[in-house]
């Protein structure tokens, strides 16, 4: 068996590529990213190529069903197979086990207690917790619901949902409280704090349900730009600090990040 055909069988990269199909994917890149029939200079110029390199792979794609040419103003955007490669993605892809494993990663990189968290029946509910044997007191486990306002996770969601969803959940919790089993309580959340949250793209909690353990939560958005997870860096105040400057704030959010593109998230452009 030949080198290449091994490394493809495995799954194990061999360091070499086709140059000319990375070229051609900075063009489809920059059509996915600007999310409009684009002029084929504003598309070279966005993929950094010249026009002149670029219309020969537009050709090939067009040809391909992977771009379509308007023919009244000659711009470019993506065709059906684009559409159709998009949608078995997303039919073959667990966002589950894609979330496990990012969860499972993120843990070995800190060398922290890290919670997947979604939105369940009854709020913010922990599905999966990948711990590191440092036995913390942090009353977490699956199955476990957080408090919307009163937790790092909860905030997420707060801040992430649709704003009718956020403050109804937090209409009951404030009802129930203190009588619900929730962790955490509730708190108030001021839009102010809420704009904060989505501007730096993570969540904290002051005074942490349980002292001395403290969390950094952030989202995970699926293909609809709805917010699927919140994944959460659990660890001792000692060693998990929550001020902007954390060592562990950008890699949590490079995780958090990738995982949303894996399942088909485009950020919005400005």
């Amino acid at each position: 068996m030949a080198k290449g055909e091994k490394a493809a069988e495995t799954g194990k990269p061999d360091g070499r590529g086709v140059q000319s199909i990375e070229v051609g994917a900075r063009l489809l890149n920059a059509l996915v990213n600007d999310s409009g029939p684009m002029m084929l200079r504003d598309l070279a110029r966005l993929a950094d190529i010249a026009p002149a390199q670029a219309h020969p792979y537009l050709v090939s794609y067009r040809k391909l069903g992977l771009v379509r040419q308007e023919e009244d103003t000659g711009r470019y955007q993506l065709a059906p197979f684009a559409l159709t490669l998009g949608i078995t993605r997303m039919r073959t892809t667990d966002p589950f086990r894609l979330a496990s494993d990012a969860v499972i990663e993120l843990s070995k990189d800190t060398g922290l207690n890290v919670a997947l968290v979604v939105w369940g029946t009854f709020g913010p509910t922990v599905v999966m917790v990948q711990e590191i044997g440092n036995q913390l007191n942090m009353k977490t486990r699956p199955g476990t619901v957080y408090s919307l306002t009163g937790t790092a996770s909860g905030r997420v969601f707060a801040a992430f949902l649709p704003e009718a969803v956020a403050k109804e959940t937090m209409r009951i919790e404030r009802k129930n409280n203190p009588d619900s089993d929730r962790v955490g309580k509730a708190r108030p959340l001021t839009k102010t704090e809420t704009k904060s949250i989505r501007d730096a793209g993570y969540a904290v909690i002051d005074d942490p349900p349980v002292p001395g353990i403290n969390a950094i939560s952030a989202p995970v958005f699926d293909y609809s730009g709805q917010v699927q997870y919140a994944v959460t860096l659990i660890g001792h105040e000692s060693m998990l600090k929550m001020t902007p400057d954390s060592e562990y704030i950008p890699v949590l959010l490079e995780a958090t990040q990738n995982l949303s593109l894996q399942l088909g998230y485009v950020r919005p452009t400005e």
